[in-house]
Protein backbone atom coordinates (compact mmCIF):
# COMPACT_ATOMS: atom_id res chain seq x y z
CA UNK A 1 0.00 0.00 0.00
CA UNK A 2 1.31 3.43 -0.91
CA UNK A 3 1.09 6.07 1.81
CA UNK A 4 -0.29 9.43 0.68
CA UNK A 5 -1.64 10.77 3.99
CA UNK A 6 -0.61 10.40 7.64
CA UNK A 7 -2.79 11.04 10.68
CA UNK A 8 -0.86 12.55 13.58
CA UNK A 9 -2.18 12.23 17.12
CA UNK A 10 -0.61 14.70 19.58
CA UNK A 11 -1.18 16.99 22.50
CA UNK A 12 -3.23 20.17 22.61
CA UNK A 13 -0.46 21.47 24.88
CA UNK A 14 3.27 21.69 24.19
CA UNK A 15 4.46 19.77 27.24
CA UNK A 16 7.35 20.76 29.49
CA UNK A 17 10.36 19.98 27.28
CA UNK A 18 11.44 21.98 24.20
CA UNK A 19 12.20 18.67 22.44
CA UNK A 20 8.47 18.01 22.03
CA UNK A 21 7.98 21.24 20.08
CA UNK A 22 11.08 20.52 17.97
CA UNK A 23 9.85 17.00 17.17
CA UNK A 24 6.44 18.29 16.07
CA UNK A 25 8.12 20.82 13.78
CA UNK A 26 10.44 18.17 12.35
CA UNK A 27 7.57 15.77 11.69
CA UNK A 28 5.48 18.46 10.00
CA UNK A 29 8.41 19.37 7.73
CA UNK A 30 9.16 15.72 6.96
CA UNK A 31 5.56 15.07 5.91
CA UNK A 32 5.57 18.09 3.60
CA UNK A 33 8.97 17.16 2.12
CA UNK A 34 7.60 13.74 1.24
CA UNK A 35 4.40 15.23 -0.21
CA UNK A 36 2.33 13.42 2.43
CA UNK A 37 -0.92 15.06 3.53
CA UNK A 38 -1.12 15.66 7.27
CA UNK A 39 -4.45 14.72 8.84
CA UNK A 40 -4.88 15.77 12.47
CA UNK A 41 -7.33 17.03 15.08
CA UNK A 42 -7.69 20.54 13.63
CA UNK A 43 -6.52 22.60 16.62
CA UNK A 44 -4.25 25.65 16.47
CA UNK A 45 -2.77 25.16 19.95
CA UNK A 46 -0.14 22.88 21.47
CA UNK A 47 1.74 20.30 19.44
CA UNK A 48 -1.33 20.07 17.20
CA UNK A 49 -0.84 23.62 16.00
CA UNK A 50 2.93 23.26 15.77
CA UNK A 51 2.90 20.18 13.54
CA UNK A 52 0.26 21.76 11.30
CA UNK A 53 2.10 25.08 11.04
CA UNK A 54 5.38 23.34 10.22
CA UNK A 55 3.78 21.27 7.46
CA UNK A 56 2.05 24.34 6.00
CA UNK A 57 5.24 26.43 6.15
CA UNK A 58 7.05 23.70 4.21
CA UNK A 59 4.38 23.73 1.50
CA UNK A 60 2.41 20.72 2.71
CA UNK A 61 -1.30 19.95 2.62
CA UNK A 62 -3.01 19.82 6.01
CA UNK A 63 -6.53 18.58 6.78
CA UNK A 64 -7.96 19.18 10.24
CA UNK A 65 -10.95 17.36 11.74
CA UNK A 66 -12.48 18.97 14.83
CA UNK A 67 -15.76 18.53 16.69
CA UNK A 68 -17.95 21.61 16.92
CA UNK A 69 -17.82 21.37 20.73
CA UNK A 70 -14.01 21.68 20.69
CA UNK A 71 -13.67 24.18 17.86
CA UNK A 72 -13.65 27.15 20.22
CA UNK A 73 -11.82 25.44 23.11
CA UNK A 74 -8.97 24.08 20.97
CA UNK A 75 -9.09 27.16 18.76
CA UNK A 76 -9.75 25.56 15.40
CA UNK A 77 -6.90 26.31 13.01
CA UNK A 78 -8.03 28.85 10.42
CA UNK A 79 -5.08 28.52 8.01
CA UNK A 80 -5.38 24.87 6.98
CA UNK A 81 -5.82 23.47 3.50
CA UNK A 82 -9.16 22.20 4.82
CA UNK A 83 -10.87 22.20 8.22
CA UNK A 84 -13.81 19.84 8.67
CA UNK A 85 -16.14 20.38 11.62
CA UNK A 86 -17.89 17.20 12.77
CA UNK A 87 -20.53 16.31 15.36
CA UNK A 88 -18.37 14.66 18.04
CA UNK A 89 -15.28 12.70 19.02
CA UNK A 90 -16.41 9.43 17.45
CA UNK A 91 -17.03 11.17 14.14
CA UNK A 92 -13.65 12.93 14.43
CA UNK A 93 -11.72 9.69 14.90
CA UNK A 94 -13.64 7.86 12.18
CA UNK A 95 -13.06 10.67 9.69
CA UNK A 96 -9.34 10.96 10.52
CA UNK A 97 -8.97 7.20 10.03
CA UNK A 98 -10.91 7.32 6.77
CA UNK A 99 -8.66 10.04 5.33
CA UNK A 100 -5.36 8.49 6.47
CA UNK A 101 -3.07 5.74 5.17
CA UNK A 102 -0.91 5.63 8.33
CA UNK A 103 -0.90 6.91 11.92
CA UNK A 104 1.79 8.50 14.09
CA UNK A 105 1.59 9.55 17.74
CA UNK A 106 3.73 12.41 19.00
CA UNK A 107 3.83 13.05 22.75
CA UNK A 108 0.43 13.90 24.17
CA UNK A 109 -2.03 13.18 26.92
CA UNK A 110 -5.05 10.96 27.41
CA UNK A 111 -6.66 11.87 24.10
CA UNK A 112 -3.50 11.04 22.17
CA UNK A 113 -3.19 7.67 23.88
CA UNK A 114 -6.88 6.89 23.41
CA UNK A 115 -6.70 7.70 19.69
CA UNK A 116 -3.56 5.61 19.23
CA UNK A 117 -4.93 2.59 21.09
CA UNK A 118 -8.28 2.72 19.32
CA UNK A 119 -6.76 2.74 15.85
CA UNK A 120 -4.29 0.04 16.94
CA UNK A 121 -7.18 -2.13 18.17
CA UNK A 122 -8.97 -1.63 14.84
CA UNK A 123 -5.84 -2.90 13.08
CA UNK A 124 -5.51 -5.86 15.46
CA UNK A 125 -9.10 -6.82 14.71
CA UNK A 126 -8.51 -6.57 10.97
CA UNK A 127 -10.69 -3.50 10.39
CA UNK A 128 -7.79 -1.88 8.55
CA UNK A 129 -4.28 -2.78 7.41
CA UNK A 130 -2.66 0.61 7.97
CA UNK A 131 0.68 1.07 9.75
CA UNK A 132 1.09 3.01 12.97
CA UNK A 133 4.01 4.36 14.92
CA UNK A 134 5.31 6.34 17.86
CA UNK A 135 7.74 9.20 17.41
CA UNK A 136 9.87 8.69 20.50
CA UNK A 137 10.97 12.05 21.89
CA UNK A 138 13.20 12.48 24.94
CA UNK A 139 12.19 9.04 26.30
CA UNK A 140 8.53 10.08 26.44
CA UNK A 141 7.16 6.67 25.44
CA UNK A 142 9.86 4.44 26.98
CA UNK A 143 7.77 3.30 29.93
CA UNK A 144 4.77 2.67 27.67
CA UNK A 145 6.76 0.50 25.27
CA UNK A 146 8.16 -1.42 28.24
CA UNK A 147 4.63 -2.03 29.51
CA UNK A 148 3.53 -3.18 26.06
CA UNK A 149 6.33 -5.75 26.07
CA UNK A 150 5.17 -6.82 29.55
CA UNK A 151 1.60 -7.50 28.41
CA UNK A 152 2.93 -9.61 25.55
CA UNK A 153 4.92 -11.63 28.08
CA UNK A 154 1.81 -12.03 30.22
CA UNK A 155 -0.17 -13.44 27.29
CA UNK A 156 -2.64 -10.62 26.71
CA UNK A 157 -1.25 -9.41 23.37
CA UNK A 158 0.28 -11.54 20.63
CA UNK A 159 3.79 -10.56 19.52
CA UNK A 160 2.77 -9.87 15.88
CA UNK A 161 0.15 -7.42 17.16
CA UNK A 162 2.70 -5.72 19.43
CA UNK A 163 4.98 -5.43 16.39
CA UNK A 164 2.31 -3.47 14.52
CA UNK A 165 3.56 -0.40 16.41
CA UNK A 166 6.73 1.00 14.86
CA UNK A 167 8.92 3.22 17.09
CA UNK A 168 11.67 5.64 16.08
CA UNK A 169 13.31 8.83 17.31
CA UNK A 170 13.56 10.21 13.76
CA UNK A 171 10.59 11.35 11.68
CA UNK A 172 12.24 10.19 8.46
CA UNK A 173 13.18 6.73 9.76
CA UNK A 174 9.69 6.31 11.25
CA UNK A 175 8.09 7.25 7.93
CA UNK A 176 10.41 4.75 6.18
CA UNK A 177 9.38 2.02 8.64
CA UNK A 178 5.69 2.78 8.10
CA UNK A 179 6.21 2.67 4.34
CA UNK A 180 7.87 -0.76 4.54
CA UNK A 181 5.46 -2.26 7.10
CA UNK A 182 3.33 -5.26 6.14
CA UNK A 183 0.06 -6.11 7.93
CA UNK A 184 0.08 -9.06 10.32
CA UNK A 185 -1.62 -12.21 9.12
CA UNK A 186 -2.03 -13.43 12.70
CA UNK A 187 -5.62 -13.53 13.96
CA UNK A 188 -6.29 -11.76 17.24
CA UNK A 189 -7.71 -14.89 18.83
CA UNK A 190 -4.99 -17.43 19.57
CA UNK A 191 -7.29 -19.98 21.17
CA UNK A 192 -10.18 -21.89 19.66
CA UNK A 193 -13.59 -21.73 21.30
CA UNK A 194 -14.43 -24.86 23.28
CA UNK A 195 -16.73 -27.21 21.37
Amino acid sequence: MSIASVCVFCGASTGTHPAYREAAQALGRALAERKLTLVYGGGAVGLMGIVADAALAAGGEVIGIIPQSLKDKEIGHSGLTRLEVVDGMHARKARMAELSDAFIALPGGLGTLEELFEVWTWGQLGYHGKPLGLLEVNGFYSQLTGFLDHIVGEGFVRAPHRDMLQVSESPHSLLDALDEWQPSVQPKWAEQKPS
